[in-house]
């Protein structure tokens, strides 16, 4: 059985079942986990099936062996490997995921820093929300924030938010989500914060402009030696992407994110993930929640 797709005009035919053979997919494996860190285990042989297929016919590949190696040529490692990025990874977030982390910031953290550092008093305080996905973690941060400052005058805050998904630093950088996805918002935020379609047919929001001005977004990928910039930040957030990583990628990239994270500065990991029995020089100071010392 054939099956067939009509791409640009041509039409290519596809077999009905496509696979990876086990040593394409160890050798797959072996070159994802050397780009990005991300660990591809036989479990996952499936999944990945699935996902490389539906890019291999937008191309017109008849087979995952012939689009795989255009991905391992130099060509493909010029214009595929994001592409191929984007299809394979998990970008599972919501608004207020997690929502003790940001009541813990503005009752703790956020206090302790203002006291520790002037850190949004004297000086912009620089939080990083890294491995940001479609923004929803950035822009919660963000109304936390922007909430906080009109508790405290003279408050000021900037947001880096960072992805390895080009395709989801598109959808940050638009600030656009269906209505349901702002549904853990709650109501008075979302009155405040958000700007409904003119169109209301399409059910979707937009975050205002004033707070979308306290956000910028960047490519990032965990595993390269130099993040590309100089800033120290106060907070950052690196919440449910470590369980991605192997034990030691997982203790090479947290121990990065802290030669960028100022002395006594926080870090929020997500709550399937641990720090324990690595050697950081970070100290708990509650559950998930870590300071630089």
């Amino acid at each position: 059985m054939m099956e067939r797709s009509t791409i640009k005009g041509k039409v290519t035919e596809f077999p009905a079942k496509v696979t990876l053979s086990q040593e394409l997919f160890t050798r797959l494996s072996m070159f994802i986990y050397n780009i990005c860190g991300i660990k591809m285990p036989p479990s996952k042989k499936t999944m990945l099936e699935a996902r490389l297929i539906k890019r291999m016919r937008s191309l017109g590949f008849p087979s995952l062996q012939e689009y795989c190696g255009y991905l391992f040529s130099k060509e493909g490692e010029t214009k595929e490997i994001e592409n191929m990025i984007d299809a394979i990874t998990t970008n599972k977030t919501d608004f207020f995921r997690e929502a003790q982390h940001f009541e813990f910031l503005v009752a703790q953290a956020i206090p302790n820093l203002i006291n520790s550092s002037g850190a949004g008093i004297r000086r912009t305080l620089m939080v990083w929300s890294a491995a940001c996905s479609s923004g929803e973690e950035t822009y919660t941060l963000a109304m936390v924030l922007e909430e906080f400052s009109k508790t405290r005058s003279g408050f000021d805050y900037m947001i880096l938010g960072t992805d390895i998904s080009t395709k989801m630093l598109g959808m940050a950088q638009k600030a656009i989500y269906d209505e349901e996805r702002v549904i853990p918002v709650p109501f008075y935020l979302r009155q405040r914060y958000f700007l409904r379609s003119k169109d209301r047919d399409k059910r979707e929001v937009r975050v205002i402009p004033e707070l979308r001005a306290k956000v910028r977004f960047r490519w990032l990928n965990f595993m390269e030696e130099d993040f590309g910039f100089r800033e120290k930040m106060d907070v950052i957030f690196c919440r449910n992407v470590l369980i991605y990583f192997d034990r030691p990628t997982q203790e090479r990239v947290v121990r990065h994110l802290c030669k960028h994270l100022e002395s006594g500065g926080y870090l929020f990991t997500g709550h399937s993930e641990t720090l324990n029995g690595m050697n950081l020089p970070l100290q708990a100071v509650a559950n998930t929640v870590s300071r630089r010392i």
